[in-house]
């Protein structure tokens, strides 16, 4: 028996079909999704979401960007707002990314301005955290 198992981006569908776990960064904390797992939704912090495609099996990483993780009784769907395999992340470009987005924070003209800018930045030092491992 496995798990259904579903991911998708604004852009497309990374993933859909039977994996035996995933791992997935709530913002509560981390949580272990496996077959018969009880219902439940939960918002995703930025981090690595970690499918183990059959149990003993290295894990798929994969980098969210925030979302929100459904588990019913049909399995697992993540709707990611941004999701890249880590495997696939720059780390050149990340750097230029985070530099850029500093700036944002230090020049935002308003507050939420400034929230919107801090968050993005949070979220990409997520990430180059995360492709660091």
């Amino acid at each position: 028996m496995a798990l259904n198992f579903e991911l998708v981006s604004p852009e497309k569908q990374l993933r859909s079909g039977s994996v035996h776990q995933v791992v997935v960064p709530g913002a509560e904390g981390d949580f272990a999704v496996l077959e018969n797992h009880a219902p439940m939704m939960s918002t995703i912090r930025p981090g690595a979401i970690d499918v183990y495609e059959r149990e003993g099996a290295p894990a798929e990483r994969i980098f969210i960007e925030g979302g929100f993780a459904e588990v019913n009784d049909k399995g697992l769907t993540i709707l990611a707002e941004r999701a890249e395999p880590v495997s696939e992340i720059d780390a050149g470009a990340l750097a230029t990314e985070i530099e850029e987005a500093e700036r944002t924070v230090a020049s935002a003209a308003s507050d939420a301005e400034r929230t919107q800018a801090e968050t993005r930045l949070a979220a990409l030092r997520a990430k180059r955290d995360v492709a660091a491992n």
